[in-house]
């Protein structure tokens, strides 16, 4: 029996109905029961953990990274370095969520926004997710070429890398494998960190920098594209698709969300840790023309890092960010296959085969294809695309936000999971955080475009 055929005993229902997919799933879950039978606790932790360091090392994206080196680029650290853990911690309310709904329900967001509001919100979700999830695609090939370029080697071979790495994760034919291969190369998001220390930074001025100040000075337009790109690098649609999702398709249950907790919790830290490397590595170039972050196209940040701190931390630069961009490619057309297969009721899970899912594959290899042949127009505007990827990310987030607050509220789907009060206002004050920030850039382009304001 298929996804479209789980009518009877569905999640609205109560009971969800057991699916092809869900059967698949019988061995993993029996490796959990084990575990947790015989009190492994280190095990079980290890079984469960996967979607939330996924989708938090996942979002360390090359759009991510770049804009955070922009940031220490552009304004040293000073607002930026407690920023980022604060925008982590926001991330954490939100793919809790997610991944509640996901172990609560056993279907992804897209799935449940059809069935619970309608075909209409259900479709509007997934093309909002498919838009920017092409166009963050196209920035994460775009962070694999300027990795790559550092090494002297072209586009094509940026291209070749990231197709070849979807190719190679699908064919494992089970989750779990997916997963695993996925989170051994989302570990490599460390050489950000690496690459900050290679820069010697100065420890006394990243101490004063959690107090907030100094904050930045210079162009408003400047700023608020900065602040829309560092938000956009935290919480992005695609990541609320892919954490429900991938919850669902690991087969996780109600009994599971305390390890869910600490692999999103964990996800968290190592994200915001990572991400703080990558802006004191950029913030090395402040005073070295690192005002001038529109000339960082070509080999980008780890030539100018190269040309400032060392050929070591140009070259781990350059590594960091040919694994954030390949690390997202894999998540993010994982998260737009999701998606396709849930609105149209079609087989959406890697415990499938591509015979019986061909749906789900063609779209997790499709999108990844369709980014790289834009990529290889010539003449693209690099770090345009990228931070402008996490901006629109931003723009487009509420709408997403707004769903995952009503289903996890809705009593009748989730239970005595529903969301507590507490969750309920910090969840609100982050719509309203991401609203503003998003409608502000929006405000200040449009009037800078009509020489209202100066850019």
């Amino acid at each position: 029996m298929g996804t479209s055929e789980a009518v009877v005993g569905s999640p609205l229902l109560g009971t969800p109905a057991l699916t092809d997919e869900d059967a698949a799933r019988s061995l993993d879950r029996s490796r959990v029961h084990e575990a947790r039978r015989e009190r492994r606790r280190w095990r079980l932790l290890w079984l469960l953990v996967g979607p939330g360091i996924l989708a938090m090392l996942g979002e360390n994206d090359g759009p991510s990274m770049i804009a955070y080196a922009s940031d220490g680029a552009q304004y040293g650290l000073g607002l930026f370095v407690p920023l980022i853990p604060l925008l982590f911690a926001m991330s954490f309310v939100v793919q809790e969520m997610s991944m509640r709904i996901g172990a609560v329900t056993h279907r992804g967001y897209g799935e449940l926004v059809l069935q619970r509001y309608g075909r209409a919100w259900g479709w509007f979700g997934a093309g909002d997710l498919c838009l920017t999830n092409l166009v963050t695609l196209v920035a994460e090939f775009v962070a694999i070429r300027v990795g790559l370029s550092y090494f002297h080697l072209s586009a094509g071979i940026a291209v070749a890398l990231g197709l070849t790495l979807v190719l190679f994760t699908l064919s494992g034919g089970r989750y779990w494998r997916w997963e695993r291969t996925v989170l051994g190369l989302a570990l490599f998001n460390g050489l950000f960190l690496l690459a900050a220390v290679l820069v010697h930074p100065d420890l006394g001025a990243l101490g004063r920098s959690l107090s907030f100040t100094p904050l930045p000075q210079g162009s408003l337009h400047t700023l608020l594209l900065l602040l829309a790109s560092t938000i956009g690098a935290t919480v992005t649609p695609w990541m609320i698709f892919f954490q429900q999702s991938a919850s669902a398709d690991k087969g996780m249950t109600p009994g599971d969300l305390r390890h869910g907790r600490y692999d999103t919790g964990l996800g968290a830290l190592l994200a915001a840790a990572f991400g703080i490397g990558a802006l004191v590595a950029g913030a090395a170039l402040i005073g070295h023309g690192g005002a001038g972050i529109q000339g960082f196209a070509g080999a980008g940040f780890p030539e100018a890092l190269r040309e400032v701190a060392g050929g070591a931390a140009g070259t781990v630069f350059a590594l960091g960010l040919i694994e954030a961009g390949a690390v997202a490619i894999l998540t993010i057309s994982a998260s737009t296959a999701y998606a396709a297969g849930e609105c149209v009721g079609a087989a959406h899970s890697f415990n499938t085969t591509p015979r019986s899912a061909a749906l789900f594959y063609t779209a997790n290899l499709g999108v990844a294809a369709l980014a790289a042949v834009v990529v290889l127009i010539p003449g693209a505007p690099l770090l345009s695309i990228a931070l402008n990827a996490n901006v629109l990310a931003t723009v487009l987030l509420p709408v997403s936000l707004v769903f995952v607050l009503m289903l996890a509220n809705d009593r009748e789907l989730m239970g005595r999971f529903a969301n507590t009060a507490r969750t309920n206002a910090i969840a609100l004050a982050v719509i309203v955080l991401v609203a503003v920030c998003g409608a502000a850039y929006g405000i200040d382009s449009f009037l800078a475009s009509v020489g209202v304001v100066s850019g």
